[in-house]
């Protein structure tokens, strides 16, 4: 079963520019352990980190499909980063999401899998 993990925080990015050498080799570690406990358990199919928020181009609805910069969401929390994991279910997605970083918030969510 696929799942997509994001990561969010508030002020990720400015978070990120103002640690330290030790901080970032925490987060590093977070990320490595929890990348070989999906590999272990399942398949990590991709992940990756994001570009600030303010790169993002939104294409709204309607017949116009406006585009706008920034993200689809005014909101205080950043994505920072996703994973797509291939894992048996949904209460093994969630313990391993445990290991990454603990200053942000990780959604754990089912893909649906839809062939297009």
């Amino acid at each position: 079963m696929r799942f997509l993990v994001l990561l969010a925080s508030p002020d990720h990015f400015d978070r990120w520019d103002a640690a330290d050498e030790e901080e970032r080799e925490a987060a590093f570690a977070a990320y490595r352990a929890f990348g070989q406990a999906v590999r272990e358990r399942g398949t990590l199919l991709l992940g990756d980190a994001l570009h600030r928020p303010d790169t993002a181009r939104t294409v709204g609805p309607g017949d116009a499909r406006p585009v706008t910069d920034g993200p689809f969401a005014e909101t205080v929390e950043q994505l920072g980063g996703f994973y797509l994991v291939d894992l048996p279910d949904h209460a093994t997605a969630v313990e391993l999401a445990k290991l990454l970083p603990d200053d942000c918030s990780v959604e754990v969510r089912p893909v649906l899998e839809v062939d297009f």
